[in-house]
Parts: C-alpha cells; structure tokens; sequence
C-alpha cells in the first residue's frame, strides 16, 4: 500500500516529492514507489457563502439577519475546484493506505488539509509532518519522525473555531452597517482595532502641544560639557536658568568630582521572527509588510534558504544548535564569507540568549537553511531580506561588543556638568552593522549611538582636577510629537496592542501580550492591504493616516469591536481550546450570542454615513453621483451605489520617472490627452514621452505591453470595496 502525501503548496509538494522519489507526473500530483504526493493551493475548502443555506441570505436585508445556521457548512472553491478534485481522487484509490498531512504546521495549516479531507468524506488513518524548513534534509528527518495526526486534532478545533467566529461576526457585522446605511462598509475584529490604534495615535499628535527646550554645552579641555538641571536632565523649559548658567559659567573654573570607567558589552538583537524582519524591511527598504512576506515565500519555497517565515518566536530550540556549521557554510558565499569563516573555525557556544525550548511553540525563529545559494540569483527584494536574515543569524553567534566607557562629572559655580565618551575594544557583532552600512543598509534609529562624542576616547581626568571652562552655546529644541504611523510601527503596535486598550484588567492585558497581538505574523500584512484597499486608511509619502470612512466605521461599528479586548479573549479561548482545556461548543455560544448583540446594536442605531469625496460627476450606468477614492495605484471615480458598482480610473501611478526629480509619474486623462503629472510639477503629454524614450533608447516591449493591458483589465473587473468580498476575502484573522 501506499501513503498519499498532502502539501499546501505546488512548490512544497514538488520538493517533497523529489526527496521522497516520485518522479511520475501527474495531473495535480506525482507518484513513486511508496508515495503519492498531491497539494492544495493555499486553501480548496472555505466556510459556505450565506446564500448556499436558503433564498432569505441572497440578498442583503436587515430582516434577515443576525445570518446563525445551526451548523456551518465547508464548500469546495470553486477557482480551484479542480484540484480539489484531483486531491480527492488520490485518497479514494485502493492502494492508498494512509494519508500524510504535509501542510504548514501551524493552526491554519492544519485548517487546510483537514476540511479537504472532511469535504470528500474519506476515512483512512492519518499521520502528520511537523517540518520548520523545506530543505531535503528536513524532509528526510521529518518523514522519519511522523507523528500521529490526532495529537493535533484540538488544534484543528481550534482552527475551526477561529474561522467560524470570523464568519459569523465579520460577515454579519459587515452586511448590517452596509444595510444600515447604504454604503460599502465592512468591518471585523482585527482590522477594527486596528483603525481605533491608529485613530488614537493621530488624536495623540493633533491634542500634541509643542514646548521650546534649552540646553547648555560648555567647553573645557578641548571637550564639550553637558549642563545637568537639578532634576538631572540636558534641558529645561526655562531659557532664563540656562542663560543665568552660562552667566556664571563661562570662563569659570570648573571642578572634577567623579570619573566612572566601566567595561562594557552589547549584545546582539535577537533573530528574527516575520513581525520584526517585516519592521526593518520597511525601515531599511521601504518594504511593505506584504512585500516582505511575498519575498520570504520565495526565499522558504522556491530557493530554499530560509526557515519556515510566518513564526512569532525569535528563538531556536537546542536540537537546531548541531547543524548551526552546515548553516554557514552554506551562507557564506555573499558579503559576510569572512565572518561564516571564522565562526567557522571555532566551537559554536548556545546559550539562552537564542536557545530556549521553552519560548518556541510552532516554528523556532528565521534564519538560513543548510542549503546554500547564489546570491546573484535572487531577485533584488529577496536579496536584501536573505542578506538580513543572514545578518541577525551571524550576529547572534558573534561575542558581544566590548568597550570601556568613561563618565566624567564636574562642579562649576554650584552648577553640575558631565562628559561621556568611550572607547571599542571589541567589535563583536557590530562587525555585522560594518558590512550592512557598506551594503548600503540604512542605519536602525532605535540603535543610535547614545555617547555624545560617539567611539571617540576622551581626554584622561582625575578627581580634584581644575578645568576652565570658556565659550558656551546655548542648545535649543522643540518637543515633537508622536510620529503616525509607518508600516514597520504599525506593525509593532499590532503586536503589542496593550498601551492601546482602555480596560483596566490586568490578565487580558497579559494574554494579549502572550497570544501575539492583534492578528498574527502570517495575517497582519493582509490586514493592513486589506485597509488600504478598502479605502479606510492611505498612505502619504511612508505614512499612514485614517480616511474619513476609516473614521466613520470606528464611530459607527459595534464598541466591542473596535477594541483589541475582543481579540485577547478569543486567543484566550483558541488557546485553551487547542490545548484541550475548553471545548469548542461553549466558545461557539457565546459567539453567537454575541453576533446577535451587534446586530441589533448597528440595528437600533441613529448614527449616520456620509460621503466627503462625493463629486458632482454622475454615474453612466445608475445616474447616482460618484465617488472620488484614492488607492494604491491612482485615483478613480466610484459609484456611490453598492449595488452599482461602475467605476472609472482618473490616474494611475505609474513606473516612468520624472526628468528633473525621478520620483514615479501620475499618468492622468484619457486618450491622445494622457499626460505624464509628478509633484514636483514637471508636466509631459504622453505622446512627447514616449518620443523622449524612443529617442534615448529606452521604451517597452510589446509583451510588457500586453502583460499591463491584461492586469488593467483584470483590475477592471474586480470590485471596488465590494463589502461582500471584502468581507469573505483573507478571512485569516
């Protein structure tokens, strides 16, 4: 008899094929001696559409809801209905004899292959593969240790129970406001909160009073002094005390009080878990958190070179410690070979600061496979997440930085200044920040150097020792305030939501904290494209600022809705549910009793939607008014009306740069009147541009033509904020 192997991707399941020998081809699987290997793609199964349980759910009415059946169903997708089918049929045959479940081990992978194997209703013994990297040697090991699929069948309940809480409020909180009001609006129980954090940070900035600080430095011995006030600070709101301090300070003879020299050391960040390498991709590269996940998929699928990514542990479990050499001889190749050598050489010494069994639960944190790669190979957006990965993972295994740092205090008319300095007296790991800056890598700003006169050593002092001060500057600033938000601090804030949350119990704080925030590592890039694309926030320049209709559905949705409270006691619960302490039952009543409570909440509601991009242009198709949206491309007209639908695009960012300042164009207008708008106000016809690339060489080929005229019109076809599709879309919560 043979196993039939069930992967969650093509690209895994053709790599598991080739370690374990099927070599036949076909239709949707490969086959072998002992082993059929078939995959999904993504999920195959999803929850049931409304309407599939009776005519009352096909149209949207406020009488029909709150939507509860008694039990909710799975369909097949049908997009990729057709292989589902070939899945099926692979365990219907005869001399299939057990079936491996060999998709992502995590709850979502589990979600995946169970309800395909729940939908075609066959009944053979399963086991399951638990494998944090797709290399051959994890594959080899993986199938060597399968493990019985039911020690992970209260996780699969748990992810059931997460899907289906999802689609009862999601779906039936989105179809009431959109009732209600006759707009396209949706929300849910992450991306909600995740607007109210957003709103509460731009509340912080516009409440922000700015304040005029001052500052004193002195000069003495070739050096500059810091003035400390009284309550032993750089600076005072009160320029009339640092004025009266230089007064007397200057050309005074100061006393030494204290010298402090201390051996120090700095230690590597941790590794990287997908949240953190997502936060510095932003800052560094301007990823986005959904580019940066797409270039590790490709890094973990297709290359091979990096551990499982949707982790949120930034540690490695002490059986990963052995194969730490293969990892870098097989890294490197790139910038850092030197430092992989020398590693190399020596003994590798673990310890708690990146090894710990008890901090891992999944999938330990992302760092380089024993597979190695040319880096040339790699496009330029999987280089630079491979080279990061590497760099924390190398980083991690190098001795601290070491230096001596000297603080200095001195007495000078009652007044009190201090001088800092320090001297390296071993890189360490900070060889690492060395490579990344040549690399072009832009420097963190939460590690900025905290010593005034930076790696530079300072004059030698003595207690007692008399020093005269001369010239004075006074230093000047203004409190800021908080900055919005970027992605890269969006998604730390996602995170660690706990500052964001107005209860007062302690315990739901804690389990937010302990359940990972508000989403999870694999699902808030989706999160915040989802936003983007439904028009509730934008970006401005690496900024992201809330709509007025992000403003809006915060101030129309349910309360409980808008708070990360909801989500802490749902992880609460899926987490006691997959460690078999609830069962799934209880936690399904309440969410239904809570779905019945919003309903009625939006229902009995007086508040009210309003447009503020209505323009005076009407609909061609309905007559309505249209509306005027920004997305991520450009700019187009909308119909107001839902059930309309019609759209036209205004302008479209385009990849053509701007002559004078090289920032990407607006292309705006229609026909033989398009013309080419940057913010810089360099205006260009089309006709003149495509002249100017001609001329110099450039232009485009007829494929990439054609390959923009399909995905425009791929683009024209979908829906705008259709709230039904944004709702069921990504309901990966």
């Amino acid at each position: 008899m043979k196993s039939l192997v069930i992967a969650e991707k093509p690209s895994v399941g053709r790599d598991i094929a080739r370690v374990l020998g099927c070599r036949q081809g076909g239709n949707g699987y490969l086959e072998g001696k002992d082993y059929v290997v078939t995959w999904a793609l993504g999920h195959l199964v999803e929850l049931a559409d409304p309407e599939s349980y009776g005519e009352q759910w096909k149209e949207w009415k406020m009488e029909t809801l709150p939507m509860l059946p008694e039990h909710l169903e799975i369909q097949v997708i049908k997009k990729t209905g057709h292989q589902y089918q070939t899945v099926k049929k692979q365990m219907y045959r005869k001399d299939i004899g057990q079936i491996i479940i060999a998709t992502d081990a995590g709850r979502e992978g589990e979600l995946v292959a169970r309800w395909i194997i729940k939908k075609s209703g066959v009944r053979k013994p399963m086991k399951r593969l638990w494998i944090s990297s797709v290399t051959d040697k994890a594959i080899r090991e993986g199938f060597s240790k399968l493990r019985d699929a039911r020690e992970y069948q209260k996780l699969f309940e748990a992810a059931v129970a997460r899907a289906e809480a999802d689609w009862m409020v999601g779906l039936n909180a989105t179809r009431a406001l959109t009732v209600k009001h006759n707009a396209q609006l949706s929300c849910g129980r992450v991306q909600t909160p995740t607007l109210a954090i957003i709103a509460k940070r731009e509340a912080q900035i516009k409440a922000f009073q700015p304040k005029e600080y001052y500052g004193l430095k002195i000069k003495g011995e070739n050096v500059f002094w810091t003035w400390k006030s009284s309550q032993n600070s750089n600076s005072t709101f009160r320029r009339e005390d640092v004025e009266r301090v230089l007064e007397h300070a200057a050309n005074s003879t100061a006393v030494v009080e204290e010298v402090k020299k201390k051996q120090q050391k700095s230690y590597a960040p941790q590794l990287y878990d997908l949240t953190s390498l997502q936060q510095d991709a932003n800052r560094m590269f301007g990823f986005s958190a959904k580019q940066t996940l797409d270039f590790m998929q490709n890094l973990y699928e297709r290359h091979k070179v990096v551990t499982y990514p949707r982790t949120d542990s930034r540690y490695l479990t002490a059986d990963i410690v052995e194969t730490i050499p293969e990892r870098l001889r097989a890294c490197r190749n790139g910038a850092y070979a030197q430092i992989c050598g020398k590693l190399l050489k020596s003994a590798i010494k673990a310890n708690k600061s990146f090894v710990d069994d008890k901090k891992v639960s999944d999938h330990h944190a992302i760092i380089p496979t024993e597979q190695g790669v040319d880096w040339k190979n790699l496009e330029y957006g999987e280089r630079k997440i491979y080279e990061l990965v590497v760099s924390r993972f190398l980083a991690v295994l190098l001795p601290p930085c070491e230096y001596q740092q000297t603080e200095v205090s001195a007495v000078c008319q009652g007044e009190r200044f201090s001088l800092k300095g320090r001297v390296l007296r071993q890189p360490g790991w900070q060889e690492i920040k060395t490579i990344q800056k040549e690399a072009g890598f832009s420097e963190d700003s939460e590690e900025e150097d905290e010593f005034e006169n930076g790696d530079m050593g300072i004059p030698d002092f003595f207690k007692g020792q008399k020093i005269l001060f001369t010239d004075g500057k006074i230093t000047q600033g203004r409190t800021k305030p908080p900055a919005p938000f970027t992605e890269a601090t969006l998604l730390a804030a996602m995170e660690n939501p706990v500052k964001y949350m107005d209860t007062t119990d302690k315990k739901l704080k804690q389990t937010l904290g302990e359940t990972g925030g508000l989403g999870t590592v694999a699902t808030r890039a989706d999160i915040i494209e989802k936003l983007l694309h439904s028009f509730m926030i934008e970006k401005r320049e690496q900024y992201i600022h809330l709509t007025s209709k992000g403003r809006q559905i915060l101030d129309l949705a349910p309360q409980g809705l808008t708070s990360p409270e909801l989500t802490a006691k749902w992880e609460q619960e899926l987490a006691d549910i997959a460690s078999g302490k609830a069962g799934k039952k209880d936690f399904e009543s309440r969410i239904r009793k809570y779905t019945t409570d919003i309903v009625k909440d939006i229902q009995a509601s007086s508040k009210t939607y309003r447009h503020d991009n209505l323009t005076n242009k009407k609909c061609p198709q309905c007559g309505k008014l249209m509306l005027e949206v920004n997305h991520k491309n450009g700019r187009m007209l909308v119909c107001q009306d839902r059930a309309c639908g019609c759209r036209k695009t205004l302008s479209r960012i385009t990849n053509a740069r701007c002559p004078r300042c090289h920032k990407k164009m607006e292309l705006v207008g229609e026909g033989e009147n398009r013309k080419f708008i940057c913010a810089c106000g360099y205006r260009e016809k089309l006709s003149a541009f495509e002249k100017r690339r001609k001329d110099s060489g450039g232009g485009v080929s007829k494929k990439d033509v054609s390959q923009y005229m399909n995905k425009m019109k791929r683009e024209a076809k979908e829906p705008v904020n259709n709230a039904f599709a944004d709702a069921l879309s990504k309901l990966k919560l």
